[in-house]
Parts: C-alpha cells; sequence; structure tokens
C-alpha cells in the first residue's frame, strides 16, 4: 500500500478516539482529513463524539483493538476507498485512564499496553502508516529527590509490580514495544508522553482532581484536597496537547517527546480558581493523601520547543474558565456511566 494519499484527503485511523484527549483529536484532524474513529467505550463515552457521527467525513466502529482487526472487514469503511488508499496515519490513544475504581480495569490496561499497541501497529506496517502512541508522564515514576523536570533521557523509577504497574510500567512496554517494532518493520513511529492534562470532556468519574472540583462547587458541597493543599501539580489545556500530537506526527523526530506545561501550581490555588469560576460557596477541606498515587513531575519541553515549535499557550485562568463553563453546560455533570 502506498505512503501518500490517492484521494483528496488522508484517510486517519483514531483509537481511542471517544475518550477524553482522543474525541478533541477527532475534531481537529476532521478539519482537513476523513477520520476512522475506534474506541470500545471502557472508560470514555458517546456524548464525546456525538457531535461528529453525521459528518461525511467522520466513521465510528466499536471495537476492543486487544483483539486483531482487518479495515477490509468493515462496510462501513468502503465510501473511504480503504481497500484502495488505506490509512496515512495511525493515533493510538487507546488506555483506559479512570482512577477511580482503577482496580476493575487492570485486566484491559494490560491488554491496552501490549495487544492493542501490537495489533494497531500491524495496521500501520501493512498500510505503511505514520504511527503514534499517546504514552504517559507515568513512565518516569516518582521524581528524585532534587529533581526539578523529567527530561526524555531520564529512565525513570517504576515499581514494575506495583499497584498501578498495569498502567505504569504498561506504558514503558508499549513505548518498548513501538520503538521496536517500528526498527523491525521499518514503520514510521513517534511517542508523545503526556503529562497532566485537563478541559472539556473530562468524565465525572474519572477521580481526576478538576472535574471532582467542579463538580462538587456545581453542588455546593465541600471540595476534597488530599493532602495539606500546598502539593502541586502542573496543567496542561488539551487544546494544547492536541496541537502538540498534530506537529509529532507530522515532523520526523526520534524518540519520545515530553508534551506538558512547565509551570506548577498548588492544588489550593486551584481549588480556590474552581469555586471563583462556579461562583459557588463550596468550602474546602483536607483530608489523608490517597496511597499509591505517583507524585506529579515537571515536563522538561526543551525537544518539543526545538523539534516541534511546541509550547503551551493556553493560560490555566482561560483553561479552567472554558473547563467549568463545558462542565456546567451538562456534558460532565449529566454523565452516565456505560
Amino acid at each position: 500500500m502506498p505512503r501518500q494519499t490517492i484521494f483528496d484527503q488522508k484517510n486517519i485511523l483514531v483509537i481511542g478516539g471517544a475518550g477524553f484527549i482522543g474525541s478533541h483529536v477527532c475534531d481537529e484532524l476532521i478539519k482537513h482529513n476523513k477520520v476512522i474513529c475506534i474506541d470500545n467505550f471502557i472508560t470514555s463515552q458517546v456524548s464525546n463524539i456525538e457531535h461528529l457521527l453525521g459528518n461525511p467525513n467522520f466513521i465510528f466502529l466499536k471495537h476492543d483493538v486487544s483483539t486483531p482487526f482487518d479495515l477490509n472487514q468493515f462496510p462501513e469503511l468502503e465510501k473511504f476507498q480503504v481497500q484502495f488508499q488505506g490509512v496515512q496515519e495511525v493515533y493510538n490513544l487507546a488506555t483506559p485512564t479512570n482512577r477511580h475504581e482503577f482496580e476493575q480495569h487492570v485486566y484491559q490496561t494490560l491488554l491496552a499496553n501490549s495487544l492493542a499497541v501490537r495489533n494497531s501497529l500491524e495496521i500501520a506496517r501493512v498500510y505503511q502508516a505514520k504511527y503514534l502512541l499517546a504514552s504517559s508522564s507515568a513512565v518516569y515514576g516518582d521524581p528524585l529527590p532534587g529533581q526539578d523536570t523529567l527530561v526524555e533521557q531520564y529512565w525513570g523509577y517504576v515499581d514494575p509490580i506495583g499497584p498501578r504497574s498495569c498502567y505504569n510500567e504498561g506504558k514503558r512496554f508499549a513505548e518498548s514495544f513501538v520503538m521496536g517494532f517500528g526498527q523491525q518493520f521499518n514503520v514510521n513511529v513517534r511517542i508523545a508522553r503526556i503529562f497532566n492534562t485537563y478541559g472539556p470532556r473530562m468524565a465525572l468519574n474519572s477521580g481526576r482532581m478538576i472535574p471532582d472540583f467542579v463538580a462538587a462547587a456545581a453542588e455546593g458541597r465541600e471540595l476534597i484536597i488530599y493532602g495539606d493543599g500546598t502539593e502541586t501539580d502542573t496543567y496542561c489545556y488539551v487544546r494544547d496537547v492536541v496541537d502538540g500530537l498534530l506537529r509529532l506526527m507530522n515532523y520526523s523526530v526520534t524518540g519520545p517527546v515530553n508534551l506538558g506545561s512547565p509551570e506548577r501550581y498548588p492544588m489550593m490555588s486551584v481549588a480556590q480558581k474552581i469555586i471563583q469560576f462556579t461562583e459557588s460557596k463550596s468550602t474546602i477541606k483536607f483530608d489523608h493523601a490517597l496511597p499509591f498515587l505517583m507524585k506529579p513531575g515537571v515536563a522538561d519541553i526543551h525537544k518539543a520547543k526545538e523539534r516541534l515549535g511546541w509550547f503551551p499557550v493556553v493560560a490555566l485562568d482561560d483553561g479552567l474558565r472554558q473547563t467549568v463553563a463545558d462542565m456546567l453546560g451538562s456534558r460532565v455533570l449529566t454523565y452516565v456511566s456505560v
């Protein structure tokens, strides 16, 4: 199969395209391409892509990519002429990401970081398509004492059999699989290590701090900080991350690339901003830190700046206002698990 586009637009496969980041990737790609979105709704939701279902350049396939698949077996793809044009790019964003009830998805997470990676790479090999893996800052593990930033050359410090190893060590294995497969079969691969990301379409049941804060503030409940409030993290708006992913796909870069904000903010500050933006009378409560959660690291983004011309541009206040507005507009606050 040829690499180039035969017809007027590329065919692009987005695996995990109904998820938080994946749906935003679909939004951007469909402006100039034909998008094939695959998802199995383990932790994603159909509402993320409802606005795209009527678009003639968008096709959704419900499928578990840990099971081998052949795009020619889906009759709905005939209108994209996949049998002649194939696909030119593959974005793999498929991994369960919910922190709430994490233990329920251990097996699916293992499959997503192994068999799903293999099967999606096979699609890229068959069609000679470019391939991008959405990895995670979790591959670095907890920062070491005195380690201010995490650079791509750092090998990481991760417990390979810990309570969350299916995700943390799983992402490390997925990266190894992608690099080894690319070298063995001459597939054009790239890896994005995504740091803490927020924005519209974050699921209410994900166990993540920002949607939990917004839901509590909207309902007048206490915002619970697990710690004393001085703990810090970085927050990169989803539009910035998507811009980085698309740039990475279109540039030739060897090895992983960090995508994240280099600025830290105290959790207390984020909670106060959300109370302000929701015009809530909620108060803040402190509780014991949750076990097994990794300490957040800060991305060194020199490689992204130099090779992609990328850096975050959305200020935290602006991103939080847009996120709160979307959540209060009922997309997240009326979420029902599927």
